[in-house]
């Protein structure tokens, strides 16, 4: 298929599209109205919230390597990306029934549109990730990624100041005064999500090109699909070591990435006194400068590749979370003292606050190329031809162990603390950096 710059544009705009789900519902807005509204018991309500991630993930990560590889199969990808986009946005409509203090019945209503609705956005991606490396001009495929990364931070930061206004939480700005009791404008942000997502695909709709249909004989496209799947799980070890590798390497640091995102808010709050307001304005900063980020990653992937700027990029994370943990007991990096919050004092007017922005700027800078750079260096090492069936496999190698890091860091939390259970994301990047060294940039030999 030819693209030309619409078509890319198009391409990239599907970032935009769907990342404010993941920002408003998974992250800053509906999840804790959820664990600490919809469900009474704050405590029920994150198990809950934590039971509904997990099944979402496990249904995902199993059949994405399926549905990759019906797509290589037939051909045309974008009827996946759309048919799973509007399974999201159904759900995300359906969302503005999660009503405050829901019964029973109503709260399984709720963790059944987020579990539908994170299913849709995660498959729509995967197809939307395989169309990768045939819309790039030549072999720049670095900074095709990097732009539709940027992209998505630009489409939430567009997005979550919106919901802040809506909440009545952005600094200055009065809301629109929506009954507070009823809890409408946080119900608001499924709906909210749904049209920004309907609103914004339709330019990758409309412009973007696909792939035509391969064959006539879906049904045999199909099986045949399904035993190519069969032997590259069984043989790939063996017969494709290095993208195997890079798989192993990127589930484990994507893990500490998660992790990062999840329990550093979290760990850095707590050791603030950090609300709803400053954790958004956190989510914002890191939003702004993940923009610059990406489109400086996709620069660099494209001149000194893919694993050189995973090294940078993943080796930032690892400096970050280092910073994240050396905040706490009246100290930053571990052994300065530095003035924290006290009541009263103004919106970061601690010392210690201003230095955390300054680690939440290196966080912005690093987050988007980890993320962009490991989706181009699979289309770098995959074999042309199996696009969709490894992008389902590097789905599934960021699905497949994300239990694993909220589980270590919840038991290390209750043995020795915040501060030590927090410091087990080191461990995860870490090892993830370090088995990134046995990983080549370049397809394994047929």
């Amino acid at each position: 298929m030819q693209a030309g710059a619409r078509g890319r544009f198009g391409w990239a705009m599907y970032d935009w599209a769907a990342q404010p789900f993941f920002t408003i519902i998974i992250t800053f807005i509906f999840g804790p109205y959820f664990v600490n509204t919809v469900v009474s018991d704050g405590s029920s309500g994150q198990e809950l919230w934590g039971d509904t991630q997990t099944i979402a993930g496990l249904i995902m990560a199993f059949s994405a390597p399926i549905l990759g590889s019906l797509a290589d199969a037939t051909g045309p990808r974008k009827p996946w990306v759309i048919g799973f986009s509007l399974m999201c946005i159904a759900a995300c409509f359906g969302l503005w029934f999660a009503v405050p203090d829901a019964s029973d019945g109503r709260i399984a209503l709720v963790i059944g549109l987020v579990v539908i609705g994170i299913i849709g956005a995660e498959f729509s991606v995967v197809f939307n990730n395989a169309m990768l490396p045939d819309l790039a001009i030549g072999d720049r495929v670095g900074k095709l990624s990097g732009y539709g990364w940027a992209m998505g931070y630009v489409g939430a930061l567009f997005a979550l100041p919106i919901m802040l206004w809506l909440t009545g939480q952005l600094p200055g700005i009065p809301g629109p005064g929506f009954d507070t009791e009823g809890h409408v404008a946080e119900r608001l942000a499924g709906p909210f999500s749904g049209l920004w997502y309907l609103i914004f695909m339709l330019p990758f709709i409309l412009w973007t090109p696909d792939q035509p249909k391969l064959v006539a004989d879906r049904m045999e496209a199909i099986r045949s699909g399904l035993r190519e799947l069969r032997e590259t799980v069984m043989t790939m070890r063996r017969k494709r070591p290095n993208m195997f590798r890079f798989l192993i390497a990127r589930m484990i640091y994507y893990d500490g990435l998660n992790a990062i995102f999840i329990f550093g808010g979290v760990y850095v709050a707590s050791q603030f006194g950090w609300g709803l307001l400053e954790l958004g304005l956190f989510g914002i900063l890191t939003l702004v400068f993940g923009v610059p980020g990406s489109f400086l990653g996709g620069w660099l992937d494209d001149r000194i590749g893919s694993k050189r700027t995973l090294y940078i990029s993943v080796g930032g994370l690892f400096v970050t979370a280092a910073a994240i943990i050396s905040i706490g007991d009246g100290h930053v990096l571990f052994f300065i003292p530095m003035g924290f919050p006290v009541p009263d004092d103004g919106l970061f007017a601690s010392e210690a606050e201003k230095v955390m922005l300054a680690i939440t700027v290196l966080l912005g800078l690093v987050a988007g190329p980890a993320q962009a750079a490991s989706r181009s260096m699979v289309a770098r090492l995959a074999p042309v031809g199996q696009l969709g069936q490894y992008y389902g496999l590097f789905a599934l190698s960021g699905k497949a162990t994300a239990f694993l890091a909220p589980f270590v860091i919840a038991r290390a939390t209750g043995i020795g603390g915040d501060r030590i259970g927090v410091s087990m994301i080191l461990i995860f990047v870490g090892v993830g950096l370090l088995l990134l060294i046995g990983v080549k940039e370049e397809r394994d030999p047929d």
